[in-house]
């Protein structure tokens, strides 16, 4: 990565002032690691602050399966469900979303919950517990679920100041994600186009970079990276799913036996976050670097 000194950058939302003094109390400890040390601390704070309603999601999975009664009057579903308003409707209220972030969530949430529902059809997972709201038999707190990735993208892009230097054309990306999109579908009834995707992608995107300010100096990934690190996260979310039996892949040993996600689905979460990354650019688009950034 390569760095340069720029001003500082501060998140606009009307809970601004009342986290300064922690954002103060966070900087004043920092001072006293050495620099490389106190950067990688904060990066890590900030994603964290970034993935706000994933991690929310991720931990309502977990305590609603442990603590949750199977006989309750409300199924644990559609417990998710009410709670995921419930915090997309806190974040935008208070500010801590925009609503451009809450137009990525919602548009995404349609494009995650068409593609369940063929998914769940076909059998490559299944939801074992039973709900009211949903389509199709897939319960509807699972396009929450992939509103949270565009949530993340849309919240880093902010909280980091992203910018990105030789972004493809627009269309060229919509044009990707469709095919993408398709694929996820057709791979069904015909060759799997993947390695071809992978080979578009690493063309249109093989020259971006990402630029993020993590405190005071702007700092550069190459996309390509960006994503992957993302993926391999999204991969380890998708087994805490797995491991609390909120969805179930199919298993030779039947459907009480628990299959984590192996790792050569890395490559379809990568695919599937260009297609969060072109859904968040729709709304937010893009912006090329302030100006000209060192190599």
């Amino acid at each position: 990565m390569s760095g340069h000194r720029t001003g500082r950058d501060h998140e606009a939302y009307p809970l601004g002032l009342a986290l300064e003094p922690w954002r103060i109390a966070v900087r004043l400890a920092f001072r006293r690691l050495p620099d490389p040390l106190a950067e990688f601390l904060l990066f890590g704070l900030k994603m964290a602050w970034s993935c706000l309603f994933g991690a929310t999601m991720l931990s309502l999975l977990i305590v609603t399966h442990w603590l949750w009664p199977a006989n309750a009057p409300i199924h644990r579903y559609d417990l998710l469900l009410g709670l995921a308003i419930l915090i997309q409707a806190g974040m935008v209220w208070s500010g801590l979303e925009s609503l451009e972030e809450l137009k990525v969530i919602g548009l995404y949430h349609v494009v995650g919950t068409v593609m369940e529902i063929f998914k769940t059809h076909v059998g490559s997972w299944t939801y074992p517990e039973p709900s009211i709201f949903h389509v199709g038999g897939v319960p509807l707190f699972t396009g929450f679920m992939y509103g949270t990735v565009g949530s993340f993208i849309a919240r880093s892009i902010r909280v980091c100041h992203m910018r990105f230097e030789a972004y493809p054309p627009l269309w060229t990306t919509i044009g990707l994600a469709i095919l993408i999109y398709a694929n996820f579908f057709s791979h069904h009834f015909m060759p799997d186009l993947r390695g071809l995707l992978f080979g578009l992608a690493l063309v249109l995107y093989w020259r971006t970079k990402v630029w993020f300010r993590v405190d005071r100096t702007d700092r550069s990934m190459p996309f390509a990276l960006s994503a992957c690190l993302t993926a391999g996260f999204l991969w380890l979310a998708e087994n805490v799913g797995v491991l609390t039996r909120t969805w179930v892949y199919p298993h030779p040993g039947g459907a009480t036996a628990l299959t984590l996600v192996p790792f050569s689905k890395f490559g379809a979460w990568l695919l599937l976050l260009i297609i969060s990354f072109v859904c968040v650019s729709l709304v937010i688009r893009p912006q090329p670097p302030e100006r000209s950034q060192p190599s």
